[in-house]
């Protein structure tokens, strides 16, 4: 039966693209994967929709000691990788598919809000990103009259403390850890649309980091190996299709396209993946949940929520994505559903409820949980609530 299956790692295709990292990585595995092994297996967590072996989504389980074996000797149909991959490739594909053959068994688990305590004031549309220790910043946003606020707090959910201010007022924006850092991108405020990203310092200090490519709000953020990328957006004018790379030190470059512009998209990265559910395009609300592979910078189609929802917030938890809270097309229709996402099959269901109907919250997950900060209600009022979401 091993056979059976390992008999499907046929050669399908091979590239000169390599990987920068410096050890095999789940990233890294990925695009092997896709350049290597896409054009003949199914497998989800590859965006890959092969029909010639066997599918990996479906198929028997492998070993990592099985994978490796086959790559290098060879099995039926499949010729031996050993003169194809590289030492390094070879170790890199043969982790990531036994790490996504172990994910099948995992389907993503309820979960159910907690209450910690409230915020210092009520804040809607604020970015948020982790820091080490169990601690948020939480930055910007909208107050309880709807006027955008240049606040940073640091909080643990059960404590915050305001620590700092960003340079100008501003909301809908998007915030991303790299390195231990926390970087701020965007936004919209008094005077338009900005395109500054800010490194923020743990102690609320912020300094220019890099501009984005145009100036925007309402846009996303998500941080896969030492780079976020930053989705979609609003230019005050037009919505953007764009995904946007951002390294320290680097320029900010458009690394790959969405199939339409998207505002207000729940994001985050699972799995070395950046996952995109619902938003706004142009004034619809969407369903569609879109992958993004920074391995191959291909945005795939992963799946469809039961309805269309913007407005969310996303987090992962346990190698799923969570999509929490949102609205339909107009204000006033929030909901309190929270959706997992399974990354592998793209299959949605719902997973728990927030405390109350909520839109505009922040969500970033932490080693307690998913951390919920924040929001509007369906009456347009900003809330100071915050709720850890877990098993």
């Amino acid at each position: 039966m091993v056979a059976a299956a390992a008999a499907g790692l046929s050669a399908c295709g091979s590239g000169d693209e390599t990987q920068t990292a410096e050890t095999p990585s789940r990233v890294e595995g990925r695009a092997v994967f896709a350049r290597s092994c896409a054009g003949c297996h199914t497998l989800t967590a590859a965006g890959a929709k092969g029909r010639v072996g066997p599918d990996f989504d479906t198929s028997e389980l492998l070993s990592a000691k099985q994978i490796r074996r086959q790559l290098t000797l060879g099995i039926g149909g499949m010729p031996s990788f050993r003169g194809r991959l590289s030492p390094r490739e070879q170790a890199a594909v043969t982790a990531f598919l036994a790490s996504a053959m172990r994910d099948r068994e995992r389907a993503p688990a309820r979960v159910r809000a907690r209450s910690e305590g409230r915020l210092p004031a009520p804040v809607q549309l604020p970015a948020a990103a982790p820091l080490a220790g169990g601690r948020v910043l939480l930055l910007g946003g909208l107050d309880a009259a709807n006027t955008s606020v240049p606040t940073i707090l640091a909080t643990t959910g059960a404590r915050s403390r305001r620590i700092g201010s960003l340079p100008v007022a501003l909301h809908d924006s998007a915030a991303a850890t790299i390195g231990g850092r926390v970087y701020f991108f965007g936004g919209g405020g008094t005077s338009g649309s900005s395109d500054a990203i800010l490194a923020v310092d743990d102690d609320g200090g912020t300094r220019p980091a890099g501009r984005l490519p145009v100036a925007a709000s309402d846009v996303s953020a998500a941080t896969v190996g030492g780079t976020a990328y930053v989705v979609g957006g609003y230019t005050g004018s037009e919505g953007l299709r764009s995904i946007v790379a951002f390294r320290p030190g680097a320029v900010a470059t458009v690394v790959a396209q969405l199939p339409r512009p998207l505002r207000y998209a729940a994001v985050a990265a699972v799995g070395g993946r950046v996952l995109i559910a619902g938003g706004t395009s142009g004034v619809a609300a969407e369903r569609d949940v879109l992958a993004f592979d920074p391995g191959t910078r291909r945005v795939t189609s992963l799946g469809r929520l039961p309805e269309p929802l913007t407005h969310a917030s996303a987090a992962a938890l346990g190698g799923a994505l969570y999509v929490i809270g949102g609205r339909a097309g107009s204000a006033g229709q929030q909901t309190s559903a929270i959706l997992a996402v399974d990354p592998r099959t793209g299959r949605v269901r719902r997973a728990g409820g927030l405390p109350e109907p909520l839109s505009d919250t922040a969500a970033v997950g932490t080693a307690g949980g998913i951390l919920v900060l924040g929001g509007r209600d369906g009456s347009g009022r900003a809330s100071d609530r915050v709720s850890t979401l877990g098993p």
